[in-house]
This record gives structure tokens, C-alpha cells and sequence, in this order.
């Protein structure tokens, strides 16, 4: 029987320059998707998976994000003095157990692979997640969830995947397919950004990983990749090579890259139209910017 994931590494150490001015400073992992950040949403994924122990690798300036999985003693005092008992469950639900939380500075941004790296000695000789805030996913049953429970069945290294159209694989780690069983993809091969017309497949590379600490060995070797960055998707390229099972997981769910303007706009219409509490009214807005007519 695999081992249980509870371990999960948060890469939160980008500036967030697509951003600007905003993320100059407020931490991008912080910025509002409807009423919640970005990094609440990939705690709540996490949580419905069975992690325990959460680990982000943050750089200078990220104070706020820390801040934000704190107690407030006093804006909750408040809350409750004034009987506002469901915003102070809102509120507590935010709430971080002590020692739940670790935090690791990247000194430098030398890649994803890099920042993974950063936080061995959190993870010791267990399998852990990665969890990329910027991917947020829209499904039934959270992403991180559905990869679990496949993972206890096969063990070995696990990316979540999603098609992509042709022209923009080259914009992505791509999968080198063997074999399709369902939704899971035996994978002989890797490719980070590869070049136009030289992609394997058109099947993408997602922010959610299962990894085991063979590929943190790899990243010891601290090898750069496409961009002159420690490329995570080269380390799990290794694995192959090394003939440990790597796979593909096609999750169900909508993937949103709210590490773009277009992605974060694109989600927070979606989760605004998903609200029973907002539907209705968002709605009526939307509808009449689209005819050009203002809202009633």
C-alpha cells in the first residue's frame, strides 16, 4: 500500500509582475477571487485531500500572506460582539492550526524546480503534493482530491494534465504519452515549453503534483533547464529515464490561470455566476454590458 500524502509545498515566492501596480504591495497569492484569495482556495483543496502539513516557500515582501492564515483577535472580538456569527465562522475557518504552517525563503528565483528544492528537509523521505495557487480549479470533487485517491492505487509521481489547443503547448510542460487508462496516462516522456511543431502531444502539464523524494534527489543536482531555470518538469523527466512510474491524471474540473488578467477575470466572473448569493444580480450586470445597455 502507498504511503498517504500530507505534505504539500506552496510555491509563493513570484513577484507577481503581470500585476502591477497591485502586487507592489499586496502578494499576489492574496488577491481577492470573488471574497477569497487565491491561496485560500489552494489550502481548501488541499484540506479535502487529506493534507496536514502545509509548506510555502515565499520570498521578501510575502508578510501579508503569512498574516492572513493568523488569528485576529481583535477584528473576531468584534465580529462577535456585534452577533455576527457567520462572518466570525468565516473568519475562524481561515485559521491555521500552530504548527500546521511552515515557511521557507527562496533567496533567489532560480525556477519552480528551485523553490520545490528549497523545502527538503520539511518533506523528509514521504510523498508530497505541490499545489500552484496561480491554477485554480473549478470541480466537483477538488483536483488535489482525485489525484490522491488514483495515487494510493498506483504510487510513483503523478501530474495533473489537461488539452490544450496545438498552438499553445509550446507555452506549457507537455506529456510524451505511452499508454491511456482512463484518465490516467502512463507517461515516457517530458517536455518543458518545447519548441513549436515539436510538441509530443497537446496534453499539458497543470499546477498539481504527487511527487516522491526521488525527484527532490534530482533537484540536488540543481541542473538548469528551459529559461536558464531548475525546471521541476526535468526532474520528473529523470524519473522516466530511471524507469519509476510517472503519470498523467486528465482531472475533472475547469482549470483557470489566475496568473493572467485574462484567466483571473475569466474565474472571477465564473465563481461570481456560481454564488446563489450573487447569481442572480451578477447575472442582470453581465447580460447588460454584453447588449450595452446599463444594468438595471
Amino acid at each position: 500500500m502507498n504511503r498517504k500524502v500530507t505534505k504539500a509545498i506552496f510555491p509563493v515566492a513570484g513577484q507577481g509582475t503581470r500585476f502591477l501596480p497591485a502586487t507592489k504591495s499586496v502578494p499576489k497569492e492574496i488577491m481577492t477571487l470573488v471574497d477569497r484569495p487565491l491561496i485560500q482556495y489552494a489550502i481548501d483543496e488541499a484540506r479535502a485531500a487529506g493534507i496536514k502539513e502545509f509548506i510555502f516557500v515565499t520570498s521578501r515582501g510575502k508578510g501579508a500572506l503569512e498574516d492572513y492564515f493568523d488569528t485576529a483577535p481583535q477584528l473576531e472580538a468584534s465580529l462577535e460582539a456585534k452577533g455576527k456569527q457567520d462572518l466570525l465562522d468565516v473568519v475562524r475557518s481561515t485559521n491555521m492550526d500552530s504548527g500546521a504552517i511552515a515557511y521557507i525563503r527562496q533567496h533567489q528565483a532560480l525556477g519552480l524546480g528551485h523553490a520545490v528544492w528549497c523545502a527538503r528537509r520539511l518533506i523528509g523521505n514521504e510523498p508530497f503534493a505541490v499545489i500552484l495557487p496561480d491554477d485554480v480549479i473549478a470541480a466537483d470533487k477538488p483536483c488535489l482530491q482525485q489525484m490522491v485517491e488514483t495515487y494510493e492505487e498506483v504510487g510513483g509521481c503523478m501530474v495533473a494534465a489537461m488539452e490544450v489547443p496545438k498552438e499553445q503547448a509550446s507555452s506549457y510542460g507537455v506529456l510524451d504519452i505511452k499508454e491511456t487508462m482512463g484518465p490516467l496516462m502512463s507517461v515516457k516522456g517530458m517536455v518543458e515549453k518545447p519548441k513549436k511543431g515539436q510538441e509530443p502531444s497537446n496534453m499539458a502539464v497543470i499546477g498539481r503534483y504527487i511527487l516522491t523524494t526521488d525527484v527532490l534527489r534530482s533537484l540536488n543536482k540543481k541542473q538548469a533547464g528551459a529559461g536558464g531555470e531548475i525546471q521541476l518538469t526535468d526532474a520528473i523527466a529523470r524519473e522516466i529515464q530511471s524507469l519509476r512510474p510517472v503519470y498523467g491524471y486528465k482531472f475533472e474540473g475547469r482549470r483557470y490561470d489566475c496568473g493572467s488578467k485574462n484567466g483571473f477575470l475569466e474565474a472571477t466572473v465564473a465563481f461570481g455566476l456560481n454564488r446563489p448569493d450573487l447569481r442572480d444580480d451578477f447575472s442582470k450586470f453581465i447580460a447588460g454590458v454584453q447588449s450595452g445597455a446599463p444594468a438595471e
